[in-house]
């Protein structure tokens, strides 16, 4: 988790001030957006492992950042956590479709949402290490058969 960079997208300053305290324990690097367009940028300055995404924001929604994040071979391994006050199933599925990785409703729980940073966190790292043992396999194997 160290070294981790998380970006928090809402549009109200109160909510992202709330999950900050929430994540000042953790040893993590904390980036802020107000939009999705500010966020999409943020994401190219700081390649985050983690979004705490809020849904309804003006500009861009969480879905169409969510969707856009996903759709590119560079950014999709971000995960990506929707923090929303819509609780209705429709926004849970519409949710899912565009690839959230998981989702926490307003009012946030602090345990709940320390619990599911560090876990996607977990899973992030996890994903990078298996992609560095799969490139360094994929290079002893190519540099053996062409040795031979």
């Amino acid at each position: 988790m160290p070294n981790s960079t998380i970006l928090i997208v809402d549009d109200n300053a109160q909510n992202v001030e709330l999950l900050q305290a929430f994540l000042e324990s953790l040893p993590v690097k904390i980036v802020t957006a107000s939009d999705g367009v500010e966020a999409l940028e943020r994401v190219q300055e700081h390649q985050p492992d983690l979004i705490l995404l809020d849904i309804m924001m003006p500009r861009m929604s969480g879905f169409q950042v969510c969707r856009k994040l996903k759709s590119d071979p560079k950014t999709r391994d971000i995960q990506i956590l929707m923090v929303t006050a819509l609780n209705e199933l429709g926004d849970i599925e519409q949710a899912a479709e565009c690839g959230t990785d998981d989702f926490v409703s307003k009012p946030v729980n602090k345990f709940e949402l320390l619990t599911r940073v560090k876990s996607l966190l977990r899973v992030r790292h996890l994903k990078n290490e298996l992609e560095r043992a799969l490139t360094y396999l994929n290079e002893v194997e190519h540099e053996s058969t062409g040795s031979e």
